[in-house]
């Protein structure tokens, strides 16, 4: 093999270069990007960098040195349009082409859209999180759609820059169908005390010039608007490859598409063996772990390769709350609060789908305390053996 080929420049593309060399590979190592900017951390956009507390440049995950030691055929700002498995090309928005004897989806997601005539923001590149940021301030109204975690996150910080902030969610709690009603609710009572006008079980209709029209006619008037309702894989330049797309570019344990083809980072569905079920994880830590996994795997023996069976991991920063988060905490049976106190928002919460303990979720407390709760995840620990036989079980919710 001795012309490899990742198309995603983000974290997942660049865990992938960098593990390739590590392992000893060196062929033709190709990495394209749709944006202009080398590899950069996209969770502190919607934090430090949309507060100003960062400057553009502290993003970089890599030293132009550091790029420069893996020897790549660096292509930024040309997006892959088409994909000729056969041929083994990749043909880019340039209208050239780059041959590839193995091949790496990294394409990531984009910001699902609201319909309407009005200028709307999403958060997903930098140049995203400057135009936002740009318009924010003392008293400036803001309407976030969707109180997902980035959402509740562009709303704390929106809040701390003095900007009146209203928040729509269609849910009749917040996050519910991820982390449960009741810590849902949780992490929705900070936006009340914080001053922004949250509002649930609303529809969205439009986004207009004066700002968000509901599905009932009312407008709600608005500076700006940032939309946050979620995203959408980027394969439709896969269309005609082949390759099977279903929320996603599907892939097995291996994280394999197809022979010489692997997908990783949020544009990846992957079957992971850990939990038994299909999933596709849009959060960094993940990111930069498939990449490694599947360039190991794209260097591999076929029967070398080694399943991607990872606890997933995630974070987010709301006011003074730190949530944390292992496992897969969708579609649970149960939950049960095993550390903590709801109502102090100090608390550690385990999840059960089954029989067995998939998930835990934690506020306020340090990192060390859910890490005995992760290796449980990854032992399959069963619910009984984790939770009920534990003196920490304070709860079921």
């Amino acid at each position: 093999m001795r012309r490899i080929l990742v198309v995603g420049a983000s974290a997942a593309g660049l865990a992938a270069v960098e593990t390739l060399r590590r392992e000893g590979y060196d062929g033709t190592l190709t990495l394209v990007g749709e944006e202009p900017h080398a590899p950069y951390d996209r969770p502190p956009l919607s934090k430090q960098v949309l507060s100003a507390d960062w400057d553009p440049d502290r993003l970089a995950l890599r030293s132009p040195a550091d790029l420069d030691v893996l020897d790549l055929d660096l292509r930024l700002g040309s997006a892959a349009t088409g994909l000729d498995p056969d041929g083994r090309e990749v043909l880019l928005a340039d209208g050239t082409r780059v041959a590839y004897d193995g091949l790496v989806v990294a394409t990531g997601v984009r910001p699902r859209r609201l319909p309407g005539e009005g200028a709307a923001h999403v958060l997903r590149t930098l140049d995203d999180a400057l135009a936002l940021r740009d318009r924010l301030g003392e008293g400036r109204r803001l309407v976030v759609v969707g109180a997902g975690f980035l959402g509740a996150e562009a709303a704390a910080v929106a809040r701390g820059l003095g900007a009146e902030v209203t928040l729509l969610e269609p849910a009749p709690v917040p996050l519910a169908h991820a982390v449960g009603e009741e810590v849902g609710r949780v992490l929705s009572a900070a936006h009340l005390e914080n001053g922004v006008d949250l509002r649930t079980g609303v529809a969205v209709a439009e986004v207009t010039g004066a700002g968000v029209r509901l599905a009932d006619g009312e407008l709600v008037e608005a500076d700006e608007v940032l939309v946050a309702i979620g995203s959408v894989p980027n394969t439709e330049w896969l269309a005609g490859s082949g390759l099977t797309v279903g929320d996603g570019l599907v892939c097995d344990e291996y994280s394999a598409a197809a022979p010489g083809v692997y997908g990783a980072g949020d544009v990846a569905r992957w079957h992971n063996p850990l939990f038994g079920t299909s999933m596709r994880i849009e959060h960094r830590t993940n990111a930069a772990e498939q990449g490694m996994a599947v360039a190991r795997n794209l260097l591999a023996a076929p029967q070398a390769r080694r399943p991607f069976a990872p606890v997933p991991y995630f974070w987010s920063d709301q006011y003074d709350m730190k949530v944390q988060a292992f496992g897969y905490l969708r579609g649970h049976d149960e939950v049960a609060v095993v550390e903590g106190e709801l109502a102090a928002r100090r608390f550690v919460v385990a999840y059960r789908i089954g029989e067995r303990l998939t998930g835990v979720l934690a506020v306020g407390m340090p990192p060390k305390v859910i890490r005995g709760w992760r290796q449980a995840i990854a032992v399959r620990s069963t619910w009984r053996d984790a939770v009920e036989t534990t003196t920490a079980v304070t709860g079921v919710l």
